[in-house]
């Protein structure tokens, strides 16, 4: 069944003001689930719902939240999100970032005290419109394991970078930094689907294609999958993201994260407070003319497009997929199994 996105975003923004949110924080948060729906990525769109209402109703994230900055420079800002809903303090975040890049050239938040915020490229995306580069990163549930370990230490952890061009559609690109999200996992359990080897093992690290593995003690693997195909270097971005997310908010980082999911119980460690992110805006006329980057990046657009594609393939920019799936999806409507 496909149903028109802006009923669906009604309806699921209705179903937040009923657990206690303020109108404008249950309109963010329905924004985001389905732009991501919308992007084709329904692995964090409206199957987040659920897990959204049970960790709201066991009392772990504060519906009427008072998001405030703990720390601040002219180009700089810390904010605590009072363990909002991720969305929430997402994009208030980025919203300061991109007020200090105005008078600064460069803006950045570090936010904590925060929980699962969505697709990382809605807020990248947030710049484009103020001609600035967008950059979004977070933590996220420990479920992946480092090169050659067996221990759940790092989250799928996700880079967002959102350019503007001239007359071509924006790039962007919005990937997370293992080669699989657990909620992909989770569609595939669904739909009773094997997931290809070089995604996830089991608990004593051999290759599985079980994608409930997760829920047997397993683990997601590092982009890469193996040492032979780079996952040291996939394990050096997830590092990357925790730390700018964790450490520079004074969030909680890799093991210590807070599960995002009601059935999971709170960890009895704590080394920061919630989840973090962080979130930069980059004024490109803080480094020449926005029109003159602009048509430089239209001319790389049109030099990548113009690469010879190999055998039944097709050379893609960043962004391209997601913006098919959201003409169509507008047009036809949301799938929704």
């Amino acid at each position: 069944m496909r149903y028109n996105h802006l009923e669906v975003k009604e309806f699921t923004a209705n179903i937040f003001v009923a657990m206690g949110c303020p109108a404008n924080d249950a309109e963010v948060i329905a924004d985001v689930l389905i732009a991501a729906e919308l992007r084709g990525i329904p692995s964090h769109g409206l199957m987040r719902v659920n897990d959204y209402y049970q960790m709201a109703k066991a009392g772990r994230i504060n519906t009427s939240p008072v998001i405030s900055k703990e720390h601040e420079t002219p180009s700089t800002a810390t904010i605590n999100g009072d363990n909002s809903f991720g969305p929430v303090t997402a994009k208030k975040s980025m919203e300061i970032a991109i007020e200090k890049a105005k008078v600064a050239g460069t803006g950045w938040a570090a936010s904590n005290n925060s929980n699962h915020y969505g697709i990382a490229g809605y807020y990248a995306m947030m710049a484009l419109e103020h001609d600035m580069i967008g950059v979004s990163l977070t933590n996220a549930n420990p479920l992946v394991s480092p090169t050659d370990s067996i221990s759940r230490l790092l989250g799928t952890n996700p880079v967002a970078v959102a350019v503007p061009t001239q007359k071509y559609p924006p790039f962007v690109a919005d990937f997370a930094t293992a080669p699989v999200a657990r909620g992909k996992l989770a569609l595939k359990k669904r739909a009773g689907q094997s997931v290809p080897f070089g995604l996830v093992q089991d608990k004593l690290g051999d290759p599985s294609d079980n994608p409930g593995i997760l829920e047997q003690g397993g683990a997601i693997l590092t982009l890469g999958g193996d040492i032979e195909h780079g996952s040291h270097k996939g394990y050096c971005m997830s590092a990357l993201v925790d730390i700018f997310s964790s450490l520079l908010s004074g969030a909680n980082f890799g093991p210590f994260v807070p599960p995002q999911v009601a059935y999971l119980p709170l960890l009895s460690q704590s080394v920061g407070k919630g989840l973090g992110h962080f979130f930069g805006a980059i004024r490109i006329d803080a480094f020449r003319p926005a029109s003159e980057f602009k048509k430089s990046m239209d001319k790389w657009i049109e030099t990548f497009k113009g690469a010879q594609a190999k055998e039944g393939g097709k050379v893609l920019i960043p962004g391209e997929p997601e913006r098919e799936y959201e003409k169509k999806f507008i047009k036809e409507g949301i799938p929704i199994i």
